[in-house]
């Protein structure tokens, strides 16, 4: 769903840190502390999950998955349009 550097590279793109992450999601600081320090994929709480990436798709994130299309190829994310 979400990678560690992902959840880290939207937060920088959005200029949050992750407290307001936390709140604008719903979620505790701690669990976006122990999702960013996690490698790799983010595992977790379906629900929890879900909240923390509609907080950034909300905030105007996109999420490039893995295999999705993307010049670069890969994982990423970026602005929306």
């Amino acid at each position: 769903m979400i990678s560690s550097g992902q959840l880290r590279a939207a937060r920088a793109l959005l200029g949050i840190d992750q407290k307001a992450l936390a709140e604008r999601s719903g979620v505790s600081l701690a669990t976006i502390q122990r999702m960013e320090s996690s490698d790799g994929v983010v595992r977790g709480v379906v629900d929890t999950l879900t909240k923390v990436v509609a907080a950034l798709e909300s905030s105007g994130i996109e999420l490039i998955g893995e295999n999705t299309p993307s010049p670069a190829g890969g994982r990423g994310v970026r602005l929306k349009d």
